[in-house]
C-alpha cells in the first residue's frame, strides 16, 4: 500500500542524504523517475557548426569510474555477454550489480569507445546521450537480453553514424530482445541527431517498440524523463524511423486505435507526459534558449523540437545544465515547508541556505511530498525538481565536426557530480588514456582520496549545506577556468590539427591524450583543495 505524506524538515534533510542516495532506476517501472537530462542541438543551431548531444547521469546507483576501451578485433564466432542490471546494497554504498543473462554475436570489429556507465562517445565521432522515461509497466519483458547500458555499449562499438546505431539498435532487439524499461537516447554524428525511444514487447515476449525522429538542423530538443515523440510520418525517413509493430502493439492493447492520430508518447508513455518534474524542465530548456517563444510552463506538451534565438554556444548549454529555476516562479531557493509539532503547514527559516535542487513551495505543490511504499520503504519523490542535481554521477556535452578529422572533431565535455558544482574538461574520442583517478572506483568501496568523482562529491555535498554562500567560493573558482578551457579550444585544436596534417596522426594522439589528462588532474587537485576550503571557512556555521 502507498500513501502520501508531508515530511517535516528534518526528515527532508535526512532524505536528502540517504533515501535519495539510493535511487534505483530499476525501481521506476511505469513511474515517473528522478533521472537524467539531455540536450540536443542541430549543426545550424550551434555557433560552431557542431552537432551536439549530451547527459546528466541523475543516479547514485551508476558507477563513477570511467576509462577508455580500445578498439579490438574478434575471432569467429566469439560471443559478447549480455547482463541483468539489479540494485546491490550489499556494498559500502548502493551500486548495480550485472548478472549474465545471455550472450549475442559480437562484431569482427570494435571500435574504441569513453567507457561510461552509459557508453557516450567512440572514435569515429557517434555521441549518445540517456534519458529514462519508463513507459507501461506490463511492456516490460525480463525475455529479453539487451538493456539500456548494454544497447549503448554496442551502439559504440559496431556503429559509425546515427541511423547506422538506430538500424542496429532495431534489428539486435527485435531477434533478442530488450530487456529494459523505456529509455530514449539521443544520438549524434558529425552531421546530424537523432532522439530514439524504445519499449518492450510485453510480458513473456521477444522483441521491441521502437521509434526515432531526427532533430532538424536548425532546432535544438531535448529529452527529460517524459517521452517526446508524438506524431511520426513514416513517409520521411529522413526524419522518421520506427519498428514494423509500432502501430499493431499500441491497438492490439487498446492504447491507439486508427480513428484517433497516433502519438507515440501517448500511446506507450502516457504516464510519463503527466509528470511536472519532466513537463517543467522541458520548457525551462526551451525558455532558456529560445524566450522568444514565450512557451507556457504549465502546457502539457511543447513542441519535440524548437529553433533557438541565437546559435547555442557551450557556454550556453552549461549555463542550462547548472539551472536551478533561478529568477523564476519555480525559483528552487524559495522556502520549504515543512510541518511543526502541531502539525500546521509553516515556512521554514532554514531552508534557503541549502540546496536548491528539491521540491519547495511551488506550483500548489508543498515541499516535501513522498510516495512511501510502507512494505519495501521506497521513496518516490513527487513534484518538481531541477536540471542541476545533487545526485549526477557524471554529465557530458558531446561535440560531433565534420570539419574535423575523428580523432580532433570528436570531443566529450566530462563533468564529475553535480553539474550545478562541478567543471567540464574536455576528453577527445581517440585519447588513449584517462587519468588514475578517473578510473578508481569511487563507490563501491567507501570514500577514497584516490578517486576524482568523490573530489567532486565531497566538495558539492559540502556546499548543497550551506548553497546561497558556497556557491559563491565555487564559482569563483570554476568559472575563469571553464571560460579558459573553452577559449583555448580553438587554438589548441588548431596545433592538433597542424600535427595530424603532418601525417603524423600518433603524435596527434599522444597530444590529445596528454592535453585531457593535465586537464583531469588538475581539476581534481583543484576540487580537493576547494573542499578542504570550504570545511575551514564555514565550519563554524554548518
Amino acid at each position: 500500500m502507498k500513501k502520501i505524506v508531508n515530511i517535516s524538515l528534518t526528515l527532508l534533510l535526512t532524505l536528502f542524504f540517504n533515501q535519495l542516495n539510493a535511487q534505483d532506476k530499476s525501481d521506476w517501472k511505469g513511474g515517473v523517475p528522478e533521472g537524467c537530462t539531455s540536450i540536443t542541438v542541430g549543426k545550424l543551431a550551434s555557433a560552431d557548426g557542431s552537432v551536439i548531444t549530451s547527459h546528466t547521469d541523475d543516479s547514485h546507483r551508476t558507477r563513477s569510474w570511467m576509462d577508455i576501451q580500445p578498439a579490438s578485433d574478434h575471432k569467429p564466432g566469439s560471443m559478447t555477454p549480455m547482463f541483468k542490471r539489479t540494485a546491490d546494497d550489499t556494498k559500502a554504498m548502493p551500486a548495480y550489480k550485472h548478472d549474465k543473462i545471455g550472450e549475442i554475436p559480437q562484431a569482427e570489429h570494435t571500435y574504441q569507445f569513453v567507457n561510461t556507465a552509459y557508453p557516450c562517445m567512440n572514435e569515429k565521432q557517434l555521441g549518445i546521450g540517456e534519458s529514462t522515461f519508463g513507459g507501461r509497466d506490463e511492456l516490460q519483458s525480463d525475455e529479453g537480453l539487451i538493456d539500456c547500458q548494454r544497447l549503448c555499449q554496442l551502439m559504440v562499438e559496431r556503429c559509425t553514424t546515427a541511423r547506422e546505431a538506430i538500424q542496429m539498435a532495431g534489428e539486435l532487439t527485435k531477434k533478442y530482445g530488450w530487456n529494459d524499461y523505456g529509455e530514449a537516447l539521443t544520438i549524434a554524428d558529425p552531421n546530424e541527431v537523432w532522439h530514439f525511444e524504445i519499449v518492450g514487447p510485453g510480458k513473456g515476449k521477444v522483441g521491441s517498440v521502437w521509434v526515432a525522429q531526427r532533430v532538424p538542423d536548425d532546432h535544438i530538443s531535448c529529452n527529460v524523463n517524459a517521452s517526446t515523440i508524438k506524431e511520426i510520418d513514416l513517409s520521411k525517413p529522413d526524419y522518421f524511423m520506427a519498428s514494423d509493430n509500432i502501430y499493431d502493439v499500441a491497438k492490439e492493447n487498446g492504447w491507439w486505435n486508427e480513428n484517433e492520430t497516433f502519438k507515440f508518447c501517448y500511446a506507450y508513455a502516457p504516464e510519463s507526459r503527466q509528470a511536472v518534474a519532466s513537463r517543467r524542465r522541458e520548457w525551462r530548456i526551451f525558455d532558456l534558449l529560445a524566450p522568444s517563444l514565450k512557451l507556457d510552463p504549465n502546457a502539457q506538451d511543447y513542441p519535440f523540437s524548437v529553433k533557438p534565438d541565437k546559435k547555442v554556444t557551450l557556454e550556453d548549454l552549461v549555463m542550462v545544465f547548472k539551472d536551478y529555476y533561478q529568477g523564476t516562479p519555480y525559483d528552487m531557493r524559495r522556502n520549504i515547508t515543512a510541518t511543526n509539532d502541531e502539525g500546521k503547514t509553516v515556512i521554514s527559516p532554514l531552508a534557503n541556505p541549502f540546496m536548491p535542487y528539491d521540491q519547495l513551495e511551488i506550483s500548489n505543490v508543498s515541499g516535501g511530498w513522498y510516495h512511501v511504499d510502507d512494505e519495501s520503504g521506497n521513496i518516490q519523490f513527487l513534484g518538481e525538481r531541477t536540471i542541476a542535481r545533487w545526485y549526477t554521477m557524471y554529465a557530458t556535452i558531446i561535440q560531433c565536426r565534420n570539419w574535423l578529422p575523428d580523432e580532433i572533431g570528436g570531443v566529450v565535455w566530462l563533468a564529475q557530480d553535480n553539474v550545478a558544482s562541478s567543471i567540464y574538461i574536455p576528453v577527445y574520442c581517440s585519447v588513449t588514456d584517462l587519468p588514475e583517478s578517473y578510473k578508481t572506483p569511487g563507490r563501491v568501496n567507501g570514500y577514497t582520496r584516490e578517486s576524482a568523482w568523490w573530489a567532486f562529491n565531497r566538495m558539492g555535498t559540502l556546499a548543497a549545506q550551506r548553497w546561497g554562500d558556497m556557491h559563491k567560493d565555487i564559482d569563483a573558482l570554476w568559472n575563469p577556468m571553464q571560460k579558459e578551457l573553452f577559449e583555448n579550444q580553438k587554438t589548441f585544436e588548431e596545433e592538433a590539427l597542424k600535427l595530424y596534417n603532418e601525417k603524423k596522426p600518433k603524435k596527434t594522439i599522444e597530444y590529445l591524450t596528454k592535453y585531457t589528462n593535465e586537464w583531469g588532474n588538475k581539476v581534481v587537485d583543484e576540487a580537493w583543495e576547494l573542499g578542504d576550503f570550504l570545511w575551514t571557512k564555514y565550519d563554524e556555521k554548518f
